[in-house]
């Protein structure tokens, strides 16, 4: 079950994410749940160490939720970056 609401928050986070991003019109439901997802993992290894805040993935929670998001939007940031040589 966790691996369920682990593929349903990501996809919500990479959804925001892109639409922050203005990615929103290049991708589509796959990428929005594989940036998220990846997202999570980034958001989660900088926040424990930082923040010493962790999201979880056995159930939904809002703190999961907003670190996916900002782990997405930082990934969005550096593909960004490296494809058109600007963060936005």
């Amino acid at each position: 079950m966790g691996w369920i609401i682990a593929l349903i928050v990501g996809g919500i986070a990479g959804w925001l994410a892109s639409i922050v991003m203005g990615r929103n019109a290049s991708m589509g439901i796959f990428l929005n749940i594989v940036v998220g997802c990846v997202g999570s993992l980034i958001g989660n290894a900088l926040s424990g160490p930082l923040f010493g805040i962790r999201g979880s993935v056995q159930s939904f929670s809002l703190t999961g939720l907003i670190i996916a998001f900002v782990g997405a939007v930082i990934l969005l940031a550096v593909v960004n970056f490296f494809r058109r040589g600007t963060a936005r």
